[in-house]
């Protein structure tokens, strides 16, 4: 029972149920109505737009690639060729730069190449062969050598061989199929001569108690293995090898500088070289004189054209990624013969 007549303590309110506001409504999205379905719908959305983005970044990284890898093929296939017109008289020009060597851009594929398109264009007047090498391989130099005869022959247009620094074994061999020689009074020129150079580990294996374990089907077959002792005979079929590709370069020489060369000279085929003033006196070159004195003075075209064909980007590229590696370990372990 409730006394009417009975008063509160001054300050005290009964309890009431509290009524929310429209302010606290509006501000709280709990209290709204359907809020759980909006929350859902809000988030379903957001997770899309996220989907959409990554998409998006998938597929501008994938076609970023393929247009990366379609400028590589390009470059791959494009090889840098004169623009002159063919109608416009010049001389045109090969590098043959740095080692000979298969795969390099002294070799034999990249030279020919560059020679076919110079003796092809009607407006080369002479094929200039611009030399600075210390030689390589005697096979890759032999097939610029014999090209070089059979091109000039089924263009009827003369070739010269203009020597900068260095014009030495293979890169002489290729000069001696030319019609003329041209050098700096100061070039190396000559090192007739053809090696097989390697390491031997033998003596080091046994002091540090290697035991080296080789297993070949036939006696020879390990034949100047580094870890192995090489044989007397083996020495002597190894001699009589480089002897041979020797005595064929030196037919080389001779039928190609024929009697200019001064052949009775001592040493002049044993591997020795010489100044570019002395390569002329001993017939090995004909004449001091460099590509612009060739292109004015003999072959009466004043304008040089490249028709280098040189390592692109794409295979730059690739060596960059690991070929390189590959390529000087292989380089630094063959004992294949060189005219070096």
């Amino acid at each position: 029972m409730t006394d009417s007549n009975r008063t509160e303590p001054e300050g005290f309110e009964p309890f009431e149920r509290a009524t929310p506001s429209r302010n606290t409504s509006r501000n709280d999205p709990t209290l709204q109505p359907n809020w759980e379905r909006a929350t859902l719908e809000k988030l379903a959305f957001a997770s899309l737009r996220e989907q959409r983005a990554t998409r998006r970044w998938k597929t501008f990284v994938r076609l970023s690639w393929l247009a990366f890898f379609i400028f590589l093929v390009w470059l791959a296939v494009s090889r840098g060729t004169p623009t002159t017109a063919k109608t416009t008289s010049h001389t045109a020009v090969v590098e043959i730069k740095g080692e000979i060597a298969n795969g390099g851009d002294a070799s034999a594929e990249f030279v020919i190449a560059a020679m076919k398109s110079a003796f092809e264009d009607d407006g080369a007047k002479g094929v200039v062969l611009l030399i600075n090498s210390p030689g390589g391989s005697p096979v890759q130099a032999g097939i610029i050598n014999d090209e070089i005869k059979r091109l000039r022959a089924k263009h009827n247009k003369p070739v010269y061989a203009v020597v900068e620094e260095t014009c030495a074994s293979a890169a002489y061999y290729i000069a001696a199929a030319t019609d003329k020689v041209f050098v700096d009074k100061a070039s190396i020129v000559g090192s007739i001569g053809v090696l097989m150079d390697g390491f031997g580990f033998t003596g080091l294996m046994d002091k540090v108690g290697v035991e080296r374990r080789l297993l070949t089907a036939g006696e020879n077959k390990g034949f100047l293995d580094p870890f192995s002792p090489m044989s007397d005979a083996q020495r002597v079929h190894a001699q009589k090898m480089l002897d041979q590709i020797h005595a064929q370069f030196i037919d080389v020489v001779k039928k190609g500088r024929g009697d200019r060369l001064k052949a009775d000279t001592p040493g002049l085929f044993s591997g020795l070289f010489w100044s570019g003033q002395q390569a002329v006196e001993l017939g090995l070159a004909d004449q001091i004189g460099n590509v612009d004195f060739v292109a004015r003075e003999v072959v009466k075209a004043e304008e040089v054209i490249d028709y280098t064909r040189r390592e692109n980007v794409a295979e730059k590229l690739a060596k960059k990624f690991g070929a390189a590696i590959g390529d000087a370990s292989v380089r630094a372990l063959r004992t294949a013969p060189a005219l070096r």
